[in-house]
């Protein structure tokens, strides 16, 4: 957007705009964002891999379920609070608005702070239950204790973030969260290698961009057009958290599921040793950083239906749906053929001199790639319901493809593949929930085709 927008302005530009080129404005700051998100991990990945050790490698690969933890949190608060605010930004309800997006923010931060405790007083347990081998838990301690103070300002980050995407204000977002993804990126390589600190400056520099990352959004809220975080307006009612569970538990539970999916995957390649965990590890990061940009487009897809389902213009948020599918879809066939084809090469980006982690990590990439275009419908789908607020659907979708697919499906192939099972575990799980999700997401569509016939028989009505 040009200009800032006070909220009437912002209701029409939601409500009236073309929908491609509000998709384009809107997703493109979100893609961005999610991209630049995956960098805090994917650069930890990257510049300990250069370490050359598979061990150390590992112990990023270990800790990424505390990472998806912390994200749940972020996620959860966030989109609970801002499918809130975006319909009721579309309804005209602005103080309740204000209301949510100050009970979601400092609610996070409390559950940030919570984790960063446990992290602290419990970090060699807690690697244990992750499923670090006894050469990786060094490492995965070490990474632990510097991550953590960064744990509040992570989850309330992910808050900001989310209510400004859902506020249609995507770009203000996107400046927070490049500012913080850069520092890491920066960071890494003087912690890690200029003052030999190893996996401890990787976790230290992540906890450092994470604070100034959130302090830049923070500054965000209070540009024209965006509503201010403000202790007064912090109303921590049932209501207000029944909302926020409303549209956020599915994301909580495919967060949460991503964590507890990635034990089962440490846990099942940790069999074939430290090089099976690292190879998964890196694999995981490349995946991540494709599936942003899916992700982003669906979060830049979530302020028009919230926005449009609130006002009733339910044909938008169809015409929305499919144009954000359809064109995830190619990128993604892009994306899938280029990692067919160069899937060593990739891996071999991310670990320095191991040919045991790249073979393996290569052929689980592939394997990936091969159905990975599903992932446009199935996330685009799981993303409108969310933001509808059909809780059950959006969970149902949302804990499919990491928890009711693939967690049975690893520790079933693994058992009875092998060290492949576990490579192809995941290409099975997207099959499946792109199964489901079909039937649900096409149920939903046919809902908003049958309101919106209802609605221009209702104003046909009353023009007569």
């Amino acid at each position: 957007m040009a200009k800032p927008m006070n909220h009437a302005e912002k209701l029409r530009y939601m409500t009236e705009t073309p929908l491609p080129k509000l998709v384009i404005q809107l997703a493109t700051p979100a893609v961005v964002s999610m991209l630049i998100s995956s960098l805090y991990n994917m650069a930890d990945t990257y510049f300990v891999g250069q370490i050359g050790s598979a061990s150390a490698t590992g112990a990023v690969g270990v800790i990424l379920p505390v990472m998806s933890l912390m994200q749940a949190m972020g996620f959860m608060f966030g989109h609970g609070s801002g499918n809130h605010m975006s319909r009721a930004l579309g309804a005209g309800r602005v103080e309740d608005a204000k209301k949510m997006a100050a009970t979601g923010f400092f609610s996070a931060f409390l559950a940030g702070l919570i984790i960063m405790a446990v992290g602290l007083l419990f970090p060699a347990q807690l690697c244990d239950l992750l499923g670090a081998t006894e050469t990786i838990l060094p490492y995965a301690v070490e990474y632990l204790r510097y991550l953590m103070p960064g744990a509040p300002f992570l989850v309330a980050q992910l808050v900001i973030n989310n209510q400004l995407r859902f506020q249609g204000s995507a770009f203000y977002g996107m400046i927070g969260v490049m500012v913080g993804a850069l520092l890491n990126v920066a960071l890494d390589p003087i912690f890690i290698f200029g003052l030999g600190m190893g996996v401890s400056g990787a976790a230290l520099a992540t906890s450092l961009s994470q604070i100034v990352g959130f302090t830049v959004l923070l500054c965000m809220t209070y540009r024209k057009g965006n509503i201010a975080i403000k202790p007064k307006h912090f109303s921590p009612s049932f209501a207000n958290y029944k909302e926020i569970f409303r549209g956020g538990v599915p994301s909580l539970a495919r967060q949460a599921l991503t964590s507890i999916s990635t034990i089962c995957l440490n846990t099942a390649a940790g069999v074939y040793g430290d090089a099976a965990i690292a190879a998964m590890s890196i694999v995981g990061r490349v995946m991540l950083m494709g599936n942003s940009a899916v992700i982003g487009f669906g979060q830049g897809f979530q302020p028009i239906c919230g926005f449009n389902y609130g006002a009733k213009r339910y044909g938008r948020v169809r015409e929305a749906f499919w144009f954000c599918v359809k064109l995830c879809f190619a990128v993604l066939l892009i994306v899938a053929i280029l990692g067919l084809c160069f899937a060593p090469q990739i891996i071999g980006l991310l670990i320095k001199g191991n040919p045991e982690v790249i073979e393996i990590g290569a052929l689980s990439l592939r394997l990936q790639c091969i159905f990975w275009p599903l992932f446009s419908y199935v996330i685009i789908a799981n993303m409108m319901l969310q933001t509808i607020g059909m809780a059950r659907k959006a969970t149902l979708l949302a804990v499919a493809r990491q928890g009711l697919f693939f967690i049975p499906t690893v520790l079933l192939l693994s058992w009875l593949l092998g060290l492949f099972g576990v490579q192809v575990s995941q290409a099975v799980a997207d099959v499946l929930s792109f199964l489901l999700a079909v039937p649900i997401g096409q149920g939903v569509l046919k809902q908003f085709e049958q309101m919106e016939q209802e609605a221009t028989q209702q104003e046909e009505m009353m023009a007569e």
